[in-house]
């Protein structure tokens, strides 16, 4: 679910399957092969799909353990491919699952739409193209493009859009992502894309704030970036895709051809949404190929992975050099490289990009100099949740750095000590995390969300069980609590203590909130204006002009920065229909189905006291 007014940060892991579905309980669903490999690498995949547990384990205490099979059953995902990188080399690839329901098993060889992992593929052959002079790196696209051009725009205060700024997602274009095309549907042709004109059914692809300026994820720029690699170079982009990067790589099992040729299909998964239905129609056809094209297995992913590790040590530039190799993997502004995301400390950077296409969800994962990574693909809608567990059980079982379960061991302490951290702590302007001792139980609740526990694990230093976060109080010189830092995700966020009378006029605005929205709960009847709220939000930001002024200050920085997104989305969705209330939840925010020309979408909006929007959710329903 999308959710404006708030924080998240996450991670980007790799993984790819097709569901289970209907099926329970933990039954065998690798593929026979797994019996011939050896016994040790048997073990790695036993301990990987036997055991996926929450991310946080208490040292000492037992932790539940889900199988692979359970987890595919309760998230509705037919069949899983699985591919893992151990020093420097595939050292085990398996299907789990069939490739639709009643159908054949998911083997090695299993072929996926990969989505958005589409991107950093296609990045390697136009970097390919720069590196023969075709195409450069800093030039003004508009003296490459031929067939189509940038339109001018205020937005773009006279600079021009590079190829960098294309890959590294920060030329200021937009149209974050793309739908496809329903197998009875028209499909555009490229400029028509570019263009947003019929029978495209995502907005005009256009520059809409300065380039360069800032990081914000644009699957429209790739396809900006498409058209760039055709107008140089004058051949259908599958044929450049397979001659330049997949033939060399060795991806054997990977095409952009969209759609997807009748002699591949029979070894292609069925697409599911997240209710174990199957997509209507199959497969999707994106002629946005670069964005989203990419069908492949999770091995040759794998092999894809294991060039990049190969060309940053010289060893295997079968598409790039060593220099541009490691020009693709230094990171920029949002910690994103040319078309790769990276991770990891210094000592052990890695690199990632995840992807979603209809009915299809993956990630991958890879450390650039230590010969390790995974893949995992999925054919189901929602299996991302399934990828992050998978991944986390190989990072735990092979050792790595990161990703893998955070073990913490809690130290009790006594409930005078608990008492010193009770307060409220200032997030960002109107939003607050606040600390209560309940018994001998602190919680922390950050404004709009509810409170959870927190463990003390050292003199000052806490953790949550249900996330990898952590709390660390800070002290002056007197040992007074000044302030605290939430470590999460890579992320330091900073919270100055407030002092006494600002604390308890927060702490009365909140109790207020909290009767209130219990009222509420107990009556079962939509907030004043929520309704319109939502129908004026939906117009404004299809609109371009949001108004910040009716919305929280959080609320409206989150807008801000998913603005591009949310228009395309929108869009996609069509006219509303009709809006319904559902329910009031217990923090009183409302729950509204509401229907549009092309699909549903449940919306959480919580009013404030004054009229403002304190926050928005919403979700797309299959």
């Amino acid at each position: 679910m999308l959710k404006l007014g708030r924080s998240p940060v996450g991670v980007a892991i790799c993984i790819f399957s097709s569901s289970l579905v209907g099926q329970t309980g933990p039954s065998r669903i690798e593929s026979p092969a797994v019996r011939d490999l050896p016994a040790n690498v048997q073990q790695h995949i036993a301990k990987v799909t036997t055991c996926l547990t929450s991310g946080v384990i208490i040292k000492g205490d037992a932790h539940s353990c889900t199988t692979l099979a359970e987890r595919m059953a309760q998230l509705h995902v037919p069949g899983v491919s699985i591919a893992v990188i151990h020093n420097g080399a595939i050292e085990w690839a398996r299907g789990f699952g069939v490739e639709q329901v009643g159908g054949a098993p998911v083997t090695a060889d299993t072929m996926f739409q990969a989505g958005s992992i589409s991107k950093p593929v296609a990045a390697m052959a136009a970097l390919r193209l720069v590196e023969q002079k075709k195409l450069m790196l800093d030039a003004d696209v508009n003296t490459e493009l031929t067939s189509w051009k940038v339109p001018e725009s205020p937005a773009a205060k006279g600079k021009p859009v590079t190829l960098r700024e294309l890959l590294t997602h920060t030329a200021g274009m937009t149209v974050h992502g793309f739908p496809g095309y329903a197998a009875d549907a028209q499909v555009p042709t490229l400029v028509q894309v570019l263009n947003g004109e019929p029978p495209a059914n995502t907005p005009a692809i256009r520059v809409d704030s300065e380039p360069g300026s800032e990081w914000r994820y644009s699957g429209g720029g790739y396809t900006v970036m498409l058209q760039m690699v055709l107008d140089a170079t004058k051949e259908p982009f599958p044929k450049l895709m397979h001659d330049t990067v997949l033939a060399p790589i060795g991806m054997t099992h990977s095409t952009y051809e969209q759609p997807l040729p009748a002699a591949m299909r029979a070894n292609a998964a069925v697409p599911y949404d997240g209710r174990g239905n199957a997509i209507a129609g199959g497969a999707h056809t994106y002629p946005e190929m670069t964005a989203a094209g990419l069908w492949t297995t999770a091995p040759d992913l794998a092999r894809y992975c294991l060039e990049v590790e190969r060309s940053l040590d010289g060893k295997a530039n079968h598409v790039l050099s060593q220099q541009m190799t490691q020009e693709m993997v230094t990171a920029g502004k949002g910690d994103w490289g040319l078309g790769l995301q990276i991770g990891g400390s210094k000592a052990d950077l890695y690199f990632t990009h995840g992807g979603s296409n209809a009915g299809f969800e993956g990630d991958f994962v890879a450390y650039e100099h230590h010969g390790d990574g995974a893949v995992v693909l999925t054919n189901a809608q929602g299996g991302g949740a399934l990828a992050q567990q998978i991944v986390q059980s190989v990072a735990t079982e092979y050792g790595w750095p990161d990703l893998g379960a955070v073990v913490h061991t809690e130290v009790k302490q006594p409930t005078e000590t608990l008492a010193k951290y009770v307060g409220v702590y200032q997030f960002q302007p109107g939003v607050y995390q606040v600390i209560r001792l309940q018994g001998d139980q602190l919680t922390a609740q950050l404004s709009q969300q509810q409170a959870f526990p927190i463990f003390a694990e050292g003199d000052g230093k806490f953790f949550f069980k249900i996330v990898e976060a952590r709390l660390e109080f800070m002290r002056d010189s007197s040992g007074k609590v000044t302030g605290l830092v939430q470590h999460q995700n890579g992320h330091d966020s900073m919270m100055p203590r407030l002092g006494d009378d600002d604390a308890k006029h927060i702490l009365d605005e909140q109790a207020a909130k909290d009767a209130l929205a219990a009222k509420r709960y107990a009556e079962q009847k939509p907030a004043e204006g929520s309704e319109a709220a939502i129908r004026k939000d939906i117009a404004d930001i299809e609109a371009g002009t949001p108004d910040y002024d009716h919305m929280s200050e959080g609320l409206a920085n989150a807008t801000r920065q998913q603005l591009g997104g949310l228009k395309t989305l929108f869009a996609q969705l069509g006219a509303v229909k009709s809006v319904q209330f559902v329910s009031v939840d217990k923090s009183g925010s409302d729950t509204y189905m509401v229907e549009f020309e092309h699909g549903k979408t449940e919306f959480h909006i919580l009013m404030g006291t004054t009229g403002r929007v304190e926050s928005l959710g919403l979700r797309p329903m299959q």
